[in-house]
């Protein structure tokens, strides 16, 4: 008398084999179509997530919390193309090397300026109002409710890089984080050269655009 099934007769495996087909076939279909928002969403719920994380809070974790906070805006945001768009029409009198050096310089700048507003979360909340999506490009505004229980209107501009969602610009109250940060390096350009801006960005003189006012703070 058989007391044990084979590998190739288990009665169960042609069931289990057609379920998991099926899920590998599902999880195909929809790797690539999280929409803009929950891509925006995911993003914000762990960058809260860990500022309300009460051992990365603690002064000798200062570093190790600003570490994962880098990671979590490295996943939403494009710092090359948001450099690029900031240094328009500057950005193709670059060399290669001059353009590398200008995404470090502007990356550190974006998440100076991303790492204090998120370390300074004091419980608002973010509430996702509406999406809209024209091809490879998509807009979700959203909207910060402070302890004031002021609103205030913020919208993620994303663009489809390959089968990814990234934000390559952030308005808040209509106004464009990298249209104020390019007026500003027009201006320096303007008044000294492309070099005189690198200068100041690397000894950290440039002014970091901020939303302090309009957080209601």
């Amino acid at each position: 008398m058989r007391t044990a099934w084979s590998t190739s007769e288990a009665p169960g495996r042609p069931v289990m084999e057609k379920a998991l087909a099926a899920w590998l076939l599902v999880a195909a279909a929809t790797a690539g179509t999280t929409t803009p928002t929950e891509v925006v969403q995911a993003t914000v719920n762990r960058a809260i997530t860990l500022v309300q994380d009460a051992d990365l809070a603690r002064p000798v974790n200062a570093d190790k919390r600003r570490s994962e906070l880098r990671r979590v805006a490295e996943d939403l945001f494009d710092f090359g193309e948001m450099s690029r768009r900031a240094l328009a029409r500057h950005w193709g009198e670059c060399s290669s090397q001059e353009r590398e050096e200008f995404v470090r310089l502007f990356t550190d700048l974006l998440e100076r300026s991303y790492l204090s507003k998120i370390e300074n979360w004091s419980g608002e909340k973010v509430l996702f109002v509406s999406e809209a999506i024209d091809g490879d490009y998509a807009a979700v505004r959203s909207k910060i409710v402070t302890v004031r229980k002021q609103e205030v209107p913020v919208e993620y501009r994303l663009y489809r890089a390959g089968q990814r969602w990234q934000v390559y610009d952030v308005l808040f109250e209509g106004v464009s984080f990298i249209a104020t940060y390019r007026s500003q390096f027009n201006r320096i350009i303007q008044a000294s050269s492309f070099a005189g801006l690198m200068d100041k960005m690397r000894e950290k003189e440039v002014e970091v655009v901020s939303a302090d006012h309009h957080a209601g703070k």
